[in-house]
């Protein structure tokens, strides 16, 4: 949006989506936050940004949906005409708490020799190689290309420790009818998970890594 100003544009309603966000496991902090970008100088800077918001997820859900209503304080709007073309973007940052390691679900394995299914089955079967009294994972790489030997997973859907955030969708410029809740520090909703806010604003956090 370019050459707008006035406070009927503050307002910022934002939604996005979550996946396996799981207490004591995959938590995850999220804000918005707002950047000036230097078209001259092709540098940005933090001038706004919301509560830092802790994600602890719960036990009986992976899904969560989360909202943001935001009043985003930029001074001048979102204005081409300044004299250094500035451009404002929001960006939805996260990133894992450094005390919340990312920790996969436990799942069972079994030791054995395999291959792809379009492999071809070795000639007598798996056991049936030249010199393996040992069964060694060198005799069977080295007489049967397409082979391996080692603990292999069993089981679908094994999580692997990680969380997922979906794209942000949001909408820029709604009133103070249409979004009465939103302030400076940001509003935010969750539904299929719990939060609790853990920070307040604070521009000159280093930027979360995405």
């Amino acid at each position: 949006m370019a050459n707008v100003t006035g406070l009927k544009y503050d307002r910022v309603e934002a939604k996005f989506v979550t996946y396996n966000v799981r207490s004591n496991r995959s938590e995850a902090e999220v804000r918005l936050a707002a950047f000036r970008h230097s078209y001259s100088a092709g540098t940005k800077e933090c001038v706004s940004a919301t509560n830092t918001v802790r994600l602890i997820g719960n036990q009986a859900n992976t899904v969560s949906v989360c909202k943001w209503r935001w009043m985003h304080g930029i001074q001048f709007g979102w204005d081409y005409t300044e004299s250094d073309s500035a451009v404002y973007t929001i960006e939805l940052q996260h990133r894992n708490p450094n005390d919340c390691p990312q920790e996969p679900d436990d799942y069972r394995q079994v030791y054995g020799f395999s291959k792809l299914s379009k492999t071809n089955t070795p000639d007598g079967g798996a056991l049936a190689m030249p010199n393996n009294d040992q069964f060694s994972t060198a005799v069977l790489s080295n007489t049967r290309p397409g082979t391996a030997i080692g603990w292999y997973r069993i089981g679908d859907n094994i999580w692997e420790g990680k969380y997922e955030v979906s794209q942000m969708h949001y909408c820029v410029g709604l009133d103070q009818e249409r979004l009465a809740e939103a302030s400076p520090e940001g509003w935010f909703f969750i539904v299929g998970g719990d939060a609790r806010t853990v920070r307040a604003p604070n521009v000159n956090e280093p930027y979360f890594s995405v």
